[in-house]
């Protein structure tokens, strides 16, 4: 064993990737973000960026995300209603991640999906 080798720690409730995970690990989590990205974007024009996606599960990411303050909601009362979603300065500092998530899909285009 290498005297430089890094120490692991349990991964218990303290541990700051099972924190990241519990936040961003959802199927669509990243997704959202990345459509969301640096626009304002309304509900419907999200959902005809996420193919597959329902409308119940993107309501109830869209909530977890507004509750855990990455993205910020704003609903108008026009009929028919409008709501607008934009990332906070917390959901920008996701960006990063996702860039290089989406570097690595590019780098490597072969890979399978299951």
């Amino acid at each position: 064993m290498e005297k430089n080798q890094e120490i692991i720690k349990q991964s218990d409730e303290n541990c700051p990737v099972r924190k990241s995970l519990a936040l961003l690990g959802g199927k669509w989590t990243l997704l959202i973000l990345f459509q969301i990205n640096k626009r304002v974007i309304r509900y419907g024009e999200l959902k005809r960026c996420i193919p597959g996606i329902s409308e119940k599960v993107l309501i109830q990411e869209l909530n977890f995300l507004v509750r855990n303050g990455l993205v910020s909601k704003k609903s108008y009362s026009e009929i028919p209603p409008r709501v607008e979603y934009q990332l906070t300065d917390l959901g920008v500092k996701t960006m990063p991640i996702i860039d290089k998530l989406a570097s690595f899909g590019l780098e490597n285009p072969d890979l399978a999906v299951y």
